[in-house]
């Protein structure tokens, strides 16, 4: 009886992480508001050096439970960045912690309050953060003929213009790598043969638009592009690529080890003409299919589960995640010990989405 209490709880470790986290959106989005409020007749950039203070809270709030809670062990590899870049962040897609590995580099570079996403459109709908990810320097997009090349032209035109600070993550692919899905797989290597591609094995053949929309907007602006290539490697993994861990898996400490490796590119050595760098960004993928295919399948079993090079193991202080988790739960706990702040906090869950989800159907 005992043992199986014990052996439930164990599994139900990934709790903790989900109340803080949810729970902490009304006091978080509430702070914004009061921000965008009081900021209104400031200048674009004063709003957005405070806003991207408090998303670091938030994130590294995030990064606390993602890292040190976990007892994750983080492998870089590569080109090592080290100061704040205004840069392109391109990434294989495989698992909803995606999102966070590009927080985990950021935040080693003083960078995380400037970290925004290219997002899936339906996204937009999230309660709260779906309006808020917008506000913030987000872009949501659609796929194909959908894809809204000018709206997105101009939000990053309005970020180049205000001197926002560009931490813009991209996964190319558009969907996520799942071994199981070989009829997602089959699909986008036949859509890489009949683009006259060379046909990938362990990512997905990428999509250009939103690649090529973003550095041809910010190309003025940018330093470099990242060019990210991540492995989760769990507990029973056995050389073979095994499925990523969703978020609930990682927090329950199934995914050890995450493997990151780096390409640094100069943006002078990216092509500015879209046809041109949709041979470039695939050529991209193909290191990294060839980088995958070295870490599961090379015969040199000193080479397999690696990255090629040097590898650094990076570990995160308690410093840098611990003081912004005791700012947003003693906020939120605060606010919760009294009948206004309760009144307070259910009225921001309930309009703050209502509100949230009319703003972005206008917008739409």
């Amino acid at each position: 009886m005992l043992l199986s209490l014990v052996l439930h709880m164990y599994s139900m470790r990934y709790l903790l992480p989900g109340v803080v986290l949810l729970g902490s959106a009304p006091t978080y989005v509430l702070a914004w508001g009061v921000w965008r409020l009081l900021s209104a007749l400031l200048p674009a950039r004063i709003y957005q050096a405070v806003d991207d203070r408090l998303y670091w809270v938030y994130q590294s709030t995030v990064l606390f439970f993602f890292e040190n809670y976990t007892g994750v062990q983080i492998l870089l590899y590569g080109d090592l960045p080290k100061n704040k870049e205004n840069i392109i962040y391109l990434a294989n897609h495989q698992s909803t912690v995606d999102w966070v590995v590009a927080d985990i580099l950021a935040i080693r570079q003083n960078a995380l309050g400037h970290v925004r996403y290219v997002l899936k459109d339906r996204l937009k709908w999230l309660p709260l953060y779906g309006c808020y990810f917008s506000q913030h320097g987000g872009i949501y997009v659609k796929r194909s003929a959908k894809f809204n090349e000018r709206d997105m032209r101009r939000k990053l035109q309005s970020y180049v213009d205000a001197g926002t600070p560009m931490y813009l993550v991209i996964f190319p692919e558009g969907t996520r790598y799942n071994p199981g899905q070989t009829k997602l797989l089959s699909a986008s290597q036949t859509f890489a043969a009949q683009q006259g591609l060379p046909v990938l094995k362990y990512v997905l053949t990428p999509r250009i638009k939103a690649t090529y929309v973003a550095f041809d907007s910010m190309k003025n602006y940018l330093d470099a592009i990242y060019d990210v290539t991540v492995v989760y490697q769990g507990k029973d993994n056995k050389g073979e690529r095994e499925e990523s861990p969703s978020m609930t898996e990682f927090l329950c400490k199934e995914c050890p080890t995450i493997h990151i490796h780096i390409a640094r590119i100069d943006k002078k050595d990216v092509p500015e003409e879209q046809e041109y760098m949709r041979r470039w960004l695939h050529e991209r993928f193909e290191i990294k299919d060839k980088l995958l295919i070295e870490f599961f399948d090379s015969p040199d079993p000193e080479r397999r589960n690696k990255f090629p090079g040097k590898c650094v193991h990076s570990k995160l202080s308690l410093k840098k995640t611990l003081p912004s988790l005791l700012i947003l739960s003693g906020l939120t706990a605060g606010m919760l010990t009294t009948e206004a702040g309760r009144k307070l906090y259910v009225n921001t869950w309930l309009y703050g989405t209502l509100l949230g989800c009319l703003w972005v159907t206008i917008r739409a």
